[in-house]
């Protein structure tokens, strides 16, 4: 059982009237797993997967009250009854399993996206949400007695889904918080201006909304928009200090950030730079203020005895952990139990999670390839379709995909030997967590190896794998997970050239001089050196031919990542390529009118230019009549991402002699 600060986790707690079995819950978070704006049986197994794992309350992701506020088709809304009855299966599915859910009910206001759906956004004020996006529609008292009625309506049916109660989200930016804040509110009516104007919208919805249904009605906040001019945790306690005076609030969720294209919005998805917790005091700062009233707190609470410290400080009452809980839905249940160490970790990397959301693509995981296709995945688990001996499997490699790929294969019941040529685990993961900022990655790794080594996997490290030695060995399976190489291109006669393996290796010794790190792919491991070069003390241009910086990270973490180039003094050149004139000066050149520049006196220019895939094992074996099958993953395959690597890892030990099986179908084509 759990000892300590983490057992005050579980004890039960009540919102309103309603008992929670423990003080955790799954704070709202999209996952683009609707369809036509209702939840599908995808989401509701999603829901269930963590409800069974032992969540006390799980809240929905935004439920959209208006078609103005839509987006896209996959968010989920409340536009007519007709989707009563898929929201009551996603509550169906919670229930079962002992939990509670929350409907989240909202309007995105400015930054709704209508591209899909040809609708103009709505906001308190013409003010877009970033440089570039759409103006918004101002809008006028009709359009504002619509989108009260609207959240009437949609917590009426929410009701009629069987929901325990709702939360209205007043925070992130959203539709009310514009209302709110002097920095998006410009109106010179009665809702804009003075506190008491600004108050009227978030005052009008919550009197439809109470009056609409019994249920208990929670209230989400920032704590602070991080905005000149904006709301501060004094502004936004006296907001919920006004607003309790005439409601009965069941609970204040305290989060904070708005939806702006600025480092704002960067903190509302913390990534690993941030650390753990960077915004515990909000949470601190209501529950001093308002010590009756239960106090929600929530982003990048990494761990349940990371967050049982708010519940024990008296810093919160409940904890809520989105990200953790999509890693690893069952944190509660094994942490209850004693079974901790056994967690799955989340990277807070934002990679499988709000990048995709971003893309319009339904939520993954990096280490949890399962999350959105849970039915698929549990049924091939239960009912493997083609039973048989165990088979010899050999994985070829210990990065994160032959980790993923051993472990999955040993779960299936084969005989799994895995063979790694260094003397460690982890692969090219191994060298990322030596960047500073990036050291959250080794926890894939990590966990990845204790489940390889728990469950039964013979590891050979130090042991390189020949064509002679697969045939010779009488497998029936060789994963090759040999993973990628980097590639550098010379500049003849120019500064020395360093490969992200070497520029990360000289990390160790002291930085000095100017540093130039070309950036073809725009992911995390050119920003990433070229961030830790500048806080050694090196002079670091950051270069792109390409007409976007760091194009492949997501906008949740760029804009954080681009404040702190401009803290660095790293200087960035998008759509420039290097040329080399001597030995210590290059000359960037680009397709757009204006002068080459020239930078002297470099010390070396970084190439993170494309890996090429380490493949000449699957070469060789490939070229053979017979054999062994051969399975194919991660950068071995197609240099890509953990993301890939893991799950092609997964499906290949998961499914060893039966790929061509209904499961595997299904689960296949689940995502």
């Amino acid at each position: 059982m759990a000892d300590g600060t983490l057992q005050t986790l579980f004890t039960p707690v009540r919102l309103a009237a309603v008992p929670l079995r423990n003080r955790v819950f799954v704070p709202g978070h999209t996952t683009n797993f609707g369809l036509h704006n209702e939840p599908t049986p995808r989401l509701a197994a999603y829901h269930a997967e963590r409800a069974a794992g032992g969540v006390g309350l799980i809240i929905t992701e935004a439920i959209r009250v208006h078609p103005t506020s839509a987006g896209r088709s996959i968010s989920l809304g409340s536009f007519t009854d007709a989707g009563i009855p898929a929201y009551r299966a996603v509550t169906e599915a919670v229930h079962r399993h002992g939990a509670r859910i929350f409907a989240q009910i909202m309007h995105a206001g400015r930054q709704a996206n209508g591209d899909a759906t040809r609708t103009a956004a709505w906001s308190s004020s013409p003010v877009a949400w970033a440089t570039g996006a759409h103006v918004p529609h101002a809008m006028g008292r009709h359009d504002i007695a619509v989108v009260v009625a609207a959240f009437a309506a949609a917590a009426g049916r929410m009701r009629r889904a069987d929901f325990d109660g709702l939360e209205l989200h007043a925070g992130h930016g959203h539709l009310l918080q514009q209302f709110l804040s002097p920095h998006t509110n410009r109106r010179t009516d009665s809702y804009g201006g003075s506190l008491d104007h600004r108050l009227r919208l978030t005052r009008e919805v919550l009197a439809a909304v109470l009056a609409a249904t019994d249920l208990p009605v929670g209230l989400r906040v920032s704590a602070d928009e991080f905005l000149p001019g904006g709301l501060d945790p004094d502004a936004v306690v006296e907001i919920v200090a006004r607003l309790r005076e005439d409601f009965p609030l069941a609970y204040v969720h305290v989060s904070h950030s708005a939806y702006h294209g600025s480092y704002s919005l960067a903190t509302q998805m913390a990534d690993m730079s941030f650390g753990h917790a960077p915004f515990r005091h909000h949470a601190a700062r209501f529950k001093r203020a308002f010590p009756d009233l239960p106090v929600l707190a929530v982003c990048r609470l990494d761990s349940l005895p990371e967050a049982a410290e708010l519940v024990a400080a008296g810093e919160a009452d409940l904890v809520g952990l989105a990200r953790p809980h999509i890693a690893d839905p069952h944190l509660v249940r094994k942490a209850a139990q004693g079974r901790q160490h056994e967690s799955r970790a989340c990277l807070a990397c934002n990679q499988g999670c709000i990048a995709r959301v971003e893309a319009s693509l339904p939520i993954t995981c990096v280490v949890n390839p399962e999350v959105g296709a849970e039915r698929e995945w549990a049924a091939a688990w239960r009912r493997p379709q083609r039973p048989a001996p165990p088979r010899r499997v050999l994985v070829v490699g210990g990065g994160p995909a032959g980790l993923a790929a051993a472990t999955a294969a040993r779960r299936a019941g084969h005989r799994v030997t895995l063979a790694e040529a260094g003397d460690t685990l982890g692969g090219q993961v191994g060298l990322a967590t030596r960047v500073p900022g990036r050291e959250r990655l080794g926890l894939l790794t990590r966990d990845l190896a204790a489940e390889a080594y728990a469950t039964g996997v013979e590891v050979q490290l130090g042991r390189r794998i020949t064509a002679a030695q697969v045939r010779a060995g009488d497998y029936h399976d060789v994963v090759l997970a040999t993973g990628s190489r980097p590639h550098p291109r010379p500049l003849p006669d120019g500064p020395p050239v360093r490969d992200l393996w070497q520029a990360v290796a000289a990390l160790d010794a002291p930085t000095t001089g100017t540093y130039v790190v070309i950036d073809e792919e725009g992911s995390w491991a050119a920003s990433s050196v070229a961030e830790a070069l500048a806080r050694r003390g090196g002079r670091v241009h950051l270069v792109s031919p390409t007409a976007t910086i760091a194009a492949r990270i997501t906008t949740y973490s760029r804009l954080a990542l681009f404040d702190r180039f401009v803290e660095l003094g790293v200087v960035l050149h998008p759509l420039r390529t290097v040329h080399a004139t001597d030995p210590t000066t290059v000359v960037l050149t680009g397709p757009l009118a204006g002068p080459d520049i020239e930078i002297h006196e470099v010390t070396a220019v970084v190439d993170a230019g494309p890996s090429v895939a380490d493949d000449s094992l699957y070469r060789q074996l490939d070229a053979a009549s017979d054999g062994p099958r051969i399975h194919l993953v991660g950068d071995a395959n197609a240099p890509r991402t953990t993301l890939e690597a893991v799950y092609e890892g997964r499906f290949a030990g998961a499914f060893v002699g039966r790929h061509d099986t209904p499961a595997a179908a299904q689960v296949a084509l689940a995502y």
